[in-house]
């Protein structure tokens, strides 16, 4: 904007018609583009914290380029013509577009100036500045001691420091107010101005212009809201995440590597296990896996995964496999011992669906009783070829009440390798896991010297990013 400093100060010379034009135009394109995107965001998912943030930094971004488009326009055409002179084509065709689009008039209402002389009193407001002031022109400008009068209480003293360190100190003026419009309308004002010198160095007049900001400000707090929103909710989900990690760690086997069941005598199984985050979320989910040498010198092998992501998932799942651990402890059958979780399941607080796998081994008769529900079935390997076992009946837990969970037995040999998984586990996005994926890992386990080996296998073909779930596999290899 021109400054007024001084009184004599020849005005500056406008820029070029052209260059304005042609940043006009960049400007119509950028806002064509921000507004495209704005659009995007509106059809997407209201309750996302992260998308309305998004669509508030759009609608801001759409108000600052309507501005910046409104007041290179105003550059263009220059200063209004009076009263006696004709308008350009420029100016009627740019008063016709206006009238065409009601948003643009009102943009261009949105700035307006004033002029308040000291030495006689006289007040010139320009037609915007009645506009947005919401005052009509016969009424006539406000002075200096009656501007106040419109402010907000607690804005009045603001004002009122801002022009005497103006008119005394001559420094320039950089605030903002609110004001109470005559139809009751709040509206947030931008004020900068300057002192207008005479030949004296003295002060003859102040000069502002004066900008309508409320709907930028609306804009800004928008953003503010939706960016606190979205911090707290990542506050809170990086909360949930590591207290279900802790609660995680503290109920899975706290061993690594390889174990070997029992640690003496024939039958030994060496078993190895993992847990496989998700890369498609950060929540941790319900899987577990388990191994476990039981009172009577038998193992207890298990795997299952909980519908659900978070602490009610992993909480649900430190029940169940708290209970499983007792059940098995206590020699409950695997059969038996799903009914009784199911009966658990669905008597819990927070109902949720799960599958689950229970495999009793020993290492005396290499007999192996397993019972399932819902689960895939484990995977046996033998001589280089494997296939999975028949899968007796057994529905998914809390899926109904009153259910009865067939167990069956196989007999492991000495060179066997077990595969146990969760439907977590998969290769690609768009399909699960099927046996045939993990069956062609045949050759390699026959190779594999240890259980660990076999896991570091099936982790290096599905614990890729592709994974939209998280699993856990365990694989028990039998003794020689």
């Amino acid at each position: 904007m021109p400054s007024h400093l001084s009184a004599d100060r020849p005005a500056p010379q406008p820029p070029e018609r052209d260059a304005v034009d042609v940043l006009i135009n960049r400007t119509r394109r950028l806002r064509g583009d921000v507004d495209a995107v704005r659009r995007d965001t509106a059809l997407v998912d209201e309750d996302d914290p992260q998308l309305r943030w998004q669509r508030a930094l759009c609608e801001l971004a759409v108000h600052h380029l309507d501005d910046l488009g409104t007041h290179l326009g105003q550059l263009k055409e220059g200063p209004p013509p009076g009263s006696a002179e004709q308008p350009t084509p420029d100016a009627e065709l740019a008063q016709q577009e206006n009238l065409a689009d009601p948003q643009a008039g009102a943009l261009l209402s949105r700035v307006g100036s004033a002029e308040w002389n000291l030495l006689t009193d006289e007040v010139s407001w320009s037609e915007e500045l009645f506009e947005i002031f919401g005052r009509p022109p016969e009424a006539g400008p406000l002075s200096l001691d009656e501007l106040p009068s419109v402010l907000y209480p607690e804005d009045q003293s603001l004002l009122t420091a801002l022009v005497t360190d103006c008119l005394v100190d001559g420094k320039p003026i950089d605030g903002e107010f609110r004001i109470l419009r005559t139809d009751g309308r709040m509206r947030t004002l931008h004020m900068m101005g300057e002192p207008v010198l005479d030949t004296d160095g003295c002060t003859a007049s102040m000069w502002a212009v004066l900008r309508d900001v409320s709907e930028l400000r609306r804009s800004q707090r928008v953003v503010r809201r939706t960016g606190d929103t979205l911090r707290r909710q990542q506050h809170m989900a990086q909360t949930e995440r590591r207290m279900a990690v802790e609660l995680q760690e503290a109920v899975l086997p706290a061993w690594r590597g390889s174990l070997l069941l029992p640690q003496r005598g024939p039958g030994t199984l060496d078993v190895a296990a993992r847990y496989l985050p998700s890369h498609a979320s950060d929540l941790i989910g319900g899987d577990w896996y388990d191994a476990l040498e039981l009172p009577d010198g038998r193992t207890l092998l298990t795997v299952g995964d909980l519908t659900g992501h978070g602490i009610p998932a992993t909480s649900a799942m430190a029940m169940l496999l708290g209970a499983l651990r007792g059940m098995a402890v206590a020699g409950i059958e695997p059969g038996a011992l799903m009914g009784h979780l199911n009966q658990l399941l669905e008597a819990s607080v927070q109902p949720a669906l799960g599958s689950a796998m229970c495999c009793r081994f020993d290492p005396v008769t290499g007999t192996l009783a397993w019972a399932q529900a819902g689960h895939p079935a484990p995977l046996l390997f033998r001589d280089g070829a494997g296939r999975p076992l028949p899968s007796p009946d057994g529905v998914l837990l809390g899926a109904a009440s009153s259910v009865a969970y067939e167990q069956d037995e196989v007999t492991l040999l000495p060179g066997d390798v077990l595969v146990l998984h969760t439907d977590g586990l998969t290769r690609r996005s768009d399909r699960g896991v099927n046996p045939e994926a993990l069956l062609a890992l045949a050759p390699r386990f026959a190779e594999a010297r240890t259980a660990q080996d076999c896991v570091r296998t099936v982790v290096e073909e599905f614990g890729g990013t592709e994974r939209l779930d998280d699993a856990c596999v365990l694989v028990a290899r039998i003794g020689v």
